[in-house]
């Protein structure tokens, strides 16, 4: 079981910090005091300062913005300092986060820009990394839009009609890659045309009711199910694919679905107009008979399920976790979906890279889902990372309704971080 955290570990590491290229410019900087404890109206203070190649460095030409959840922007020009940090001062004047960001301006007055995500697990590396850090006033008084009224109705009818359709499991075995665990190559029927589709991996030999159940849930992007077998020595693994694909193509195969029939999956505002129509209610539905397939295998313990995720697959832990009390425990990075409503309807700084706020994506937020969760939760998130906000991922925590660990990482992004950052941890 030691190899089996370790490997978890070791897969929300990856999710939540890439390398960064030598021998260009990076930021560091944190708050005068933990970046969570202030009160509405205190002032906040930042202090900044320029590396290269891990010395302070003088001389350079920064522009900084810092934008409130409570409406209030802030923006500037400084020369970075061999002695002295940039300082940035703002306050709060109701609960809620704060932006700030830095970033070098090249020879023509024009911000570097950092590196990016593409959204579909593509980098685009630039010697830069832009600041992006963040604080907070009074984060535990947070709260999101009211959660459809019907929410617990609506889900219970997607489970029966998930449940009027024979599950029909079809299995290959494949290579696992590891001679002491067996993997096949799994199809299963859900709503729709479009099947569940996916790897499952267990040890040889595993004897009946022997072991725990163990799920990762995929981030965004168009790609393969992959073998997890170095934690399928220890579990019953499942990775399963959100659009029902083929496992194991070529690279060209998944970048023409990408480039086609599911580009920006999730995101167009007339299917996620109807809570049935949109995207997100097949990717769900789908998840819960991988989940139902995990629970049928007679090695399972019938006691131990454990979802792991990032980003999307985060959004897919707290729902299968609101939605299946056979779920014990969810470990999560940076999740996705939280807090869709924040800046329509409580004004709060704009996320990017998430589905254009419907009614009808209430039933798909996933801070109205943490409700229902009751299992321990482990979640660790970016101060400056607004693909998902701060606040979201706060009122996700604020929302559980079981044991909760929250890691805040100061200068942290959806994927890229900052060197010696602070971390800030809640936990109830």
């Amino acid at each position: 079981m030691k190899r089996y955290a370790a490997v978890i570990s070791v897969l929300l590491l990856l999710l939540l910090t890439r390398p960064i290229a030598a021998g260009g410019y990076l930021f560091s900087g944190n708050t005068e005091k933990d970046p969570l404890s202030y009160k509405v109206g205190e002032e906040i203070v930042f202090n900044v300062v320029l590396l290269k190649d891990g010395e302070r460095t003088g001389g350079q030409r920064l522009v900084w913005t810092c934008e409130g959840d409570d409406g209030r922007r802030l923006e500037g020009e400084a020369v970075s300092s061999e002695t002295e940090p940039l300082i940035v001062r703002t306050r709060l004047d109701q609960p809620g986060f704060v932006h700030l960001q830095v970033s070098v301006l090249d020879e023509n007055g024009k911000p570097i820009l950092p590196q990016y995500y593409d959204g579909n697990w593509n980098y685009v590396r630039d010697e830069t990394q832009q600041l992006n850090a963040g604080a907070a006033a009074e984060p535990e008084k947070l709260t999101a839009f009211a959660e459809p009224d019907d929410f617990d109705a609506f889900w219970n009818r997607q489970k029966e009609r998930l449940a009027s359709v024979p599950i029909n499991p079809r299995l290959t075995e494949v290579d696992s890659g590891d001679d002491a665990v067996v993997t096949y190559d799994f199809r299963l029927d859900a709503v729709g045309e479009t099947p569940v589709s996916g790897y499952f991996s267990k040890p040889k030999e595993a004897a009946p009711k022997s072991l725990p159940g163990y799920m990762f849930l995929h981030g965004y992007g168009v790609y393969s199910a992959f073998k997890q077998p170095d934690i399928a020595r220890g579990a019953l693994v499942v990775n399963a694919n959100i659009h029902g694909l083929e496992n194991g193509r070529e690279d060209a195969f998944y970048a023409e679905l990408k480039k086609g029939p599911l580009f920006d999956y999730g995101f167009l505002a007339e299917t996620n107009r109807d809570p049935e129509t949109s995207y997100w209610n097949g990717v769900i539905l789908r998840m819960l008979r991988a989940l139902e397939f995990l629970k049928s295998q007679p090695e399972w313990d019938g006691k131990n399920i454990r979802l792991v995720g990032g980003s999307q697959g985060g959004f897919q832990a707290i729902a299968l976790a609101g939605l299946d009390p056979a779920v014990t425990k969810v470990e999560i990075g940076v999740p996705w979906m939280c807090d869709l409503s924040g800046t329509v309807k409580s004004g709060r700084v704009p996320g990017y890279y998430r589905p254009t706020w419907t009614d009808a994506l209430g039933y798909y937020d996933t801070v109205n889902h943490a409700k229902r969760v009751k299992c321990p939760v482990e979640i660790r998130a970016g101060l400056g990372d607004y693909i998902s906000p701060p606040s979201g991922v706060m009122i996700l925590y604020n929302n559980l309704a079981g044991p909760a660990t929250l890691t805040f990482t100061q200068g942290q992004t959806h994927m890229n971080g900052m060197p010696n950052a602070a971390v800030s941890v809640l936990s109830k």
